[in-house]
């Protein structure tokens, strides 16, 4: 493998964007793309990484890197954690568990996931939090908000609050009604 799965579970989404985008009844300039958990980083990534995607919504993926949080667990080879010829124990990284991968070497560099978020700018996305991604995690969104700004644009960036990890009804219709006014209104693009 000579990329790690998420990069590869992105390039997968585009190619299912086109595909989509492809069929006569789908206007391809509002197709959005969400995912909870596992397929909240998928859809992070995807959206992220290829810009055709008009807008996104991301359920409690875990929008930073923390160590803390076993169930942000980047670290890992299905993950960002993957290295060729190495083997890790699944977990929070520990001196005799260490980091692998590319996200060994964007720790030791100081990056995080807000880098990321701002290749979304100008297109809107919302996180839907949950247990992972708290309302304390809205400063990493933050960085988004300045890039949109910067941009021009304002009201593109969004979050929700869950206490617990699943969705709920009320947070689906939150994601719902984010979806209507940025892809049936078709203010997605931001033109």
């Amino acid at each position: 493998m000579t990329v790690q799965p998420l990069s590869k579970l992105a390039y997968v989404a585009a190619n299912l964007y086109n595909a989509l985008a492809a069929l006569p009844e789908v206007d391809a300039r509002r197709v959005g793309v969400l995912g909870h958990s596992y397929g909240g980083k998928w859809a992070m990534f995807a959206s992220c990484l290829y810009d055709k995607f008009a807008a996104a919504a991301w359920s409690d993926p875990g929008i930073v890197f923390d160590e803390k949080r076993s169930n942000v667990n980047y670290w890992e080879p299905w993950y960002l954690g993957w290295e060729a010829g190495t083997t890790r124990k699944p977990g929070i990284p520990r001196e005799d568990n260490p980091r692998t991968g590319p996200y060994k070497r964007m720790i030791e560099l100081g990056r995080d996931l807000h880098e990321l978020h701002a290749l979304m700018a100008p297109r809107p996305f919302l996180v839907s939090g949950g247990a992972e991604d708290q309302s304390e995690r809205w400063k990493a969104l933050n960085h988004a908000i300045a890039v949109n700004k910067f941009l021009g644009f304002a009201d593109r960036v969004a979050m929700t609050n869950r206490p617990g990890h699943t969705p709920t009804p009320e947070s689906n219709a939150q994601l719902y009604r984010f979806f209507e006014i940025f892809l049936k209104e078709g203010k997605a693009s931001g033109r």
